[in-house]
């Protein structure tokens, strides 16, 4: 049980990061199963919910995707797009959006929809989905992403989630006062903001990672002066993880 997957930690340290009380909007991919993770072992409070209407899932098996029937498996409310949408800007509710994404920049901005010219891509993604109304309108999200400096740009080929947009309070000044990244979670540590300059620096690597890995990684310069190792997955962690999470492994490998 000493050995673990990139994937593996990924999960585990996002599902740390989710505290009983939250109420979680979850993407497809790494987001599912951190969601799980969460609500496994850190987080049996929160609540999770899915853009296609699944509001407190039982999360009894993980899903593979946001239109997977199981993300209506023993939920309180079955519903639909605008009304799962409308929990994200709620008032009196602290939401966190966990989101994928193929971009990020030094200040949590988002790019799911191409690389290169917009109207020739190399490469063209999905889109936003619902990815935008989470970044504008929940308390707080948690990216996923591979640590590579191709991902990690000083510049976005395209904005489609905004973050801390120009960092300091340019959110705010341009029209979102609530929300804001929160931390982005890669394959080699975990990154979060400086307030109040809102930009990214690394807040913890995982075991075995050498800090230099991670700049040589970052397309841009990042304070790395605040670093700690975050601590290996325990055995009970992997157990569970492996066992019950994703015993078909849909995502793990």
């Amino acid at each position: 049980m000493t050995g673990y997957t990139d994937t593996e930690m990924m999960a585990l340290a996002a599902g740390r990061l989710i505290k009983d009380g939250d109420i979680v909007f979850a993407g497809t991919g790494v987001s599912m199963l951190a969601a799980t993770t969460a609500k496994r072992i850190y987080a049996p409070g929160a609540v999770f919910f899915f853009e296609t209407g699944g509001i407190d899932p039982d999360l009894r098996e993980l899903p593979m995707t946001v239109g997977d029937p199981r993300v209506m498996s023993g939920t309180s409310i079955n519903t639909g797009l605008i009304d799962a949408l409308s929990l994200l800007g709620h008032r009196k509710l602290r939401t966190i959006a966990l989101l994928g994404t193929a971009q990020i920049d030094r200040y949590g901005n988002l790019n799911t929809t191409s690389l290169g010219d917009y109207h020739r891509p190399a490469t063209r993604f999905p889109g936003s989905g619902g990815a935008c109304d989470a970044a504008s309108c929940a308390s707080g999200v948690i990216s996923f992403v591979k640590h590579e400096k191709r991902r990690f740009v000083e510049k976005l080929d395209y904005l489609t989630s905004v973050g801390w947009y120009r960092g300091g309070d340019s959110r705010r000044r341009l029209g979102l006062p609530r929300g804001g990244p929160i931390a982005v979670v890669t394959n080699l540590g975990v990154m979060k903001f400086d307030d109040p300059t809102k930009e990214m620096y690394l807040a913890c690597r995982y075991p075995g990672v050498p800090v230099e890995t991670i700049l040589e990684n970052t397309g841009f310069p990042v304070d790395v002066s605040r670093a700690v190792e975050t601590e290996p997955p325990s055995a009970e962690e992997l157990k569970i993880l492996r066992d019950e999470v994703d015993p078909q492994r849909l995502i793990l490998q």
